[in-house]
Order: C-alpha cells, then structure tokens, then sequence
C-alpha cells in the first residue's frame, strides 16, 4: 500500500538519528539497510511516496547522516537517470527540484563534477517549460555551491538563456534572483556582462517581469559596492544585511540590553 511505504519514508529520519547516536552498536545499520530503500523510493511509481522519499533524503542530508561515498555512487546517479533528456516528464520535474535543494548540501565538487553539467543542460530544455522555471528560480543557489569561476565559465551564458527566455515567467525568476547570481560573480563581469542584461529586464515587455527586476534593482546595486567600507553583506539565507560599525558595536557593549540602539546626539552630550 502507497500509504503504508509513505508512513514509513516519515520514519526514515528519526530512526537514522538514533542509530547514528548509538553508532557503536548499529555501526553500518543505517548504510546496509535504510539508505538503499531511500534511494528505492525516488523512483516509486506513487507521487506520494516519491514525494515522502525526497523530503526525507533532505533531512538526511541536512543533518549530514549520509556518507560521501552514498551521494555520488546511490543518490546523484538516481538524480541523474531521473531528469535524463528521456525521462518520463513527472520524474524529470521532480529530480531537478531536489537536484537544486541538495545542491548547498553538498560538497563544491560533488556539485561541479556530477550535478552541474545536467543542470546547465535541464536550463535549456526546450520540452518542459516547469524544468527551465525551476532552473531558473534556483539559479543563485546554484551559482554560490560552485563559487565564482564554475559561475563564470558555465552558469552565466545559461543565465543569459534565461534571461532572455519567451516564457515571462522565467524572466521574472531571473528577476528575483538576480542580485544573488551578481553576488557570485567578479566586479567585471557585474559591470560589463550583467548589468545590460538587468536593463534589458527593468526595460521587458511584461509588467510583471519589470515590477519583479524593480524590486531587485537595490540588492543588484548593492553587489558593487565594496563590503570592507560599505558594510554589506549576504546571509547564509541568501538575505542582503548591514553589518554594524565598531563605533555602533561599541556603543551596544555600554547598553545593559543586548538589543543595538542608537544613541542621538543630545544623550551621548549627557
């Protein structure tokens, strides 16, 4: 029954952390026996389990229970036959979303050897428009699991493909991940490569796809700016922050609060 091997992937996390917490005892349980029934259930012919089956190998990975040598022989190959240029449409949708969750879970190689090339070829797959807009809404996330030159040499002309796609949908994921794709990259390429394709964006026929790059424009500007002296900088969220001065930190360390205040001038002059 469907329900009753969903019930079970929902086991799956919690019985792997107490196995890992009493390893001594169950030292290769988890690798011998659950591991490989996870891997079963990403392709199970029921969405629902499959469903089950993904959100558990994330949690798994999350709290990093699954060896290194599991990820790239058991789970990126399943990934990888998954959204294959053949593959059925459902199973494709579903295996480049979870490609695109797992991607910041992984290590930098994992992701450039074994998961990048697949994801650059699912940006420009011309049969399913859901693929191309889940590339494209997970497109900053990408670019900083591969850092700066993989970005550069592979992802940027993918980006651009996208940019420039006839979907407008697409376009406005692009939009709203646009100030992290900038962040990832070096100052020449934001100045001379990203920013005539941000124009083309604030400048697109759909309203929408204008409205979604408006509301990017300050993060997008914000990645020229030098962090050391403006005090920006990105969260591991993804979020753009303002780190505080010394002098505003110091100025915290005098507050019984732990809460950052600011002082006016008439209360630092008493």
């Amino acid at each position: 029954e469907p329900t009753v091997r969903t019930e079970l992937m929902e086991q799956i996390p919690p019985i792997a952390i107490f196995l890992q917490e009493s390893r001594p005892k169950f030292p290769t349980a988890f690798f011998e026996y659950l591991m490989p029934i996870v891997v079963r259930y990403l392709t199970d012919v029921n969405n629902q389990v499959r469903k089950a089956g993904q959100e558990a190998l994330l949690i798994l990975l999350e709290q990093d229970l699954v060896a290194q040598s599991d990820i790239e022989n058991k789970v990126c190959p399943i990934l990888l036959d998954l959204s294959a240029p053949d593959s059925d449409d459902e199973y494709k949708v579903e295996a480049v979303n979870i490609i695109c969750k797992m991607a910041s879970m992984l290590s930098r190689t994992t992701v450039e050897h074994m998961l990048l090339p697949r994801f650059c070829e699912l940006c420009s797959d011309g049969k399913l428009f859901q693929v191309r807009k889940i590339c494209a809404a997970n497109f900053g996330d990408i670019c900083n699991a591969v850092g700066q030159e993989a970005t550069e040499r592979l992802l940027i002309p993918k980006f651009f493909e996208l940019c420039s796609d006839s979907v407008w949908g697409m376009r406005k994921a692009c939009a709203e991940c646009f100030m992290a794709v900038s962040y990832t990259t070096s100052p020449e390429v934001r100045r001379s490569k990203l920013s005539p394709v941000f124009i083309s964006l604030i400048s697109d026929t759909c309203r929408w796809v204008r409205q979604a790059a408006f509301q990017s424009l300050g993060p997008f500007i914000s990645t020229f700016a030098n962090p050391s002296s403006a005090g920006l900088y990105i969260r591991e969220d993804g979020t753009l922050s303002i780190r505080p001065s010394a002098q505003d930190v110091n100025a915290n360390s005098c507050q019984p609060s732990n809460n950052i205040t600011v002082m006016s001038p008439s209360a630092n002059g008493a």
